[in-house]
């Protein structure tokens, strides 16, 4: 069986060429000798019944109204697939979608709920190199964004922010059931292969281990980008 990577509305959710996330993990599996496909839902289409894994990827801000209008007609099935295990990476403006009221300049404008918190504005917008400890290790890629994402009390957050701004407040992103979200733009599961792999694994059921000359030297390029923003 083909195992469906999801994409959200890559039409408004590519500005970061975050939406490819979606293809760094159907690569990976298949690098690891999965059969899998990116499938590419458009606001207003029918979703498939259950995919593997689903990313959600960053739009702009005169865009996030339709993306949170589209993501509020998936509403129902996206908790249902959370609630099954199905992981799900958000990042940048797709994160906060995915929470409570977004704090713009016109005024808030109402996420979905399935994470716990809101954005509120940062002191001046932020664009530059991020680093995140994680679970998974340090992760990097680049922010752009002029909001923090505040987690409710108890809410575990990606990690704590070790360059960079994040969230403002020392931490970046959230780790909320099957819910992977962050600020780290890049794509962020090309410049981190072990955190693609993670949830790969849990997509799947099972570890995963990309092998052959491809995912030689897409890791190879990876370490070298990491290793470039962990030493500097």
């Amino acid at each position: 069986m083909t195992a469906v990577v999801l994409a959200l509305f890559p039409e408004l959710t590519d500005v970061n060429g975050d939406a490819q996330n979606a293809l760094v993990l159907a690569t990976r599996a298949r690098w690891a000798g999965e059969d899998a496909a990116v499938v590419r839902l458009a606001a207003g289409e029918a979703p498939p019944e259950r995919p593997a894994a689903v990313v959600l990827g960053s739009t702009t801000d005169p865009a996030l109204p339709a993306l949170i209008a589209a993501l509020t007609g998936l509403r129902d099935r996206l908790t249902g697939w959370l609630d099954d295990g199905v992981p799900l990476l958000a990042v940048g403006t797709g994160m906060e979608a995915l929470g409570g009221p977004v704090g713009l300049p016109s005024g808030p404008l109402q996420g979905i709920g399935v994470l716990p918190g809101e954005s509120r504005p940062l002191a001046a917008r932020v664009a530059g190199d991020l680093v995140v400890r994680t679970a998974s290790g340090d992760l990097v890629g680049y922010e752009n964004h002029a909001r923090g994402f505040r987690l409710d009390p108890g809410v575990q957050a990606l990690g704590e922010v070790v360059r960079g701004v994040g969230d403002g407040h020392g931490v970046d992103g959230v780790r909320h059931g099957a819910v992977v979200a962050t600020r780290l733009h890049g794509p962020v599961l090309a410049k981190n292969p072990v955190l693609a792999d993670e949830l790969l694994a849990l997509a799947l059921g099972r570890p995963v281990t990309p092998s052959g000359a491809e995912a030689e030297a897409a890791d190879a390029a990876a370490a070298r980008i990491r290793a470039a923003l962990l030493r500097s």
